[in-house]
C-alpha cells in the first residue's frame, strides 16, 4: 500500500464525515441563528430557549435523513472491507 493510497483513504474518510454531519450542523446553525435573532429582538435571555429548538431540529434532521446516512456509511464501510485484501500486497 503506497502513501497515495493512504492519503486517498484519509481524504475519503474526512469527506464522508463532512458529508454526513453537514445537514445536522447546517440545521443547528440555522435554527441557532433564528433563535438568537428572536432573543435579540425581544430581549428574552432564557437558556432553554436556545437549547430546546436546536435539540428538536437535530432530532428531526436525523429522523428524516437517518436512512440516507446509514446507507452512505454502510456503502463506505463495505468499500473499505473490500479493500483489505489489496492492502496486504
Amino acid at each position: 500500500m503506497s502513501v497515495g493510497d493512504i492519503v486517498m483513504l484519509m481524504r475519503d474518510g474526512v469527506f464522508q464525515i463532512l458529508m454526513l454531519v453537514a445537514p445536522v450542523l447546517g440545521a443547528a446553525l440555522i435554527i441557532g441563528l433564528v433563535v438568537a435573532i428572536f432573543q435579540a429582538t425581544t430581549s428574552i435571555q432564557e437558556q432553554t430557549l436556545t437549547f430546546a429548538p436546536k435539540f428538536f431540529v437535530i432530532l428531526a434532521v436525523i429522523a428524516l435523513l437517518g436512512g440516507w446516512m446509514f446507507t452512505s456509511m454502510r456503502e463506505y464501510t463495505i468499500q473499505l472491507f473490500q479493500m483489505i485484501p489489496l492492502m496486504g500486497r
